[in-house]
């Protein structure tokens, strides 16, 4: 028996009971309670407790982990090529398999008080996340330190992240190609707008980064 074929079946490891709780949440959002996790876990809802406190903390670290996979999921479909053009391919897939998938459904039909107040949240672990995520993807656009390199670029990762999220968070709109299509294309040309600076390969002063 591999390894990991034991880390994968012991119902106390954090990864089997983070992939459970992220099962759970497909269907039943922020509505997945501790017992329920206990019960799939194959564990007890005290030692659900003493390492967690709450169904709300599992609920956190589960999203952060979708999150992060879903900008692995968008590099798979769609890699990016460290330009202009492929970051904003990159981050509309992204939008769209946020915006699919079904957690972000879920979330949104248990609980549409906190789902509307992720539409306007300006720090936590999912913001940090993303905005790490989208860091790392416009690295390349300054190769002489990154976007730390280049104050202006240094500023866009969060503001890409605020102009995403009303058409990553719209998971109503899923399926529907007209709606889709609007909330990407109004993401993607905002997108472009916010990177015009270095769409020539040029920093946003005007100077060969080269």
């Amino acid at each position: 028996m591999s390894s990991r074929f034991a880390y994968d079946c012991n119902p106390y490891s954090t990864g089997h009971v983070i992939s459970t709780v992220r099962h759970l949440m497909r269907t039943g959002g922020l509505n997945v309670s501790l017992s329920s996790i206990a019960r799939s876990c194959g564990t007890t809802r005290n030692f659900l407790y003493s390492n967690w406190k709450s169904a709300s903390a599992l609920h956190l670290r589960a999203l952060t982990t979708e999150l992060a996979q879903a900008f692995d999921t968008a590099h798979r479909a769609c890699p990016s090529d460290g330009t202009v053009p492929g970051i904003t391919r990159h981050l509309t897939e992204v939008v769209r398999v946020i915006r699919r998938h079904p957690t972000t459904a879920a979330v949104a039909r248990s609980s549409p008080t906190a789902f509307s107040a992720a539409h306007t949240a300006t720090e936590g672990p999912l913001m940090r996340v993303a905005t790490e995520r989208v860091s790392d993807l416009l690295h390349p656009l300054c190769p002489r330190g990154g976007i730390w390199g280049d104050p202006e670029l240094g500023a866009r990762p969060w503001r890409i992240v605020w102009i995403a999220r009303p058409a990553a968070l719209c998971p109503e709109a899923a399926g529907d190609r007209l709606r889709e299509d609007t909330l990407d294309n109004a993401f993607t040309e905002l997108l472009r707008d916010l990177l015009a600076p270095w769409a020539s390969g040029r920093g946003s002063d005007g100077t060969d980064p080269q």
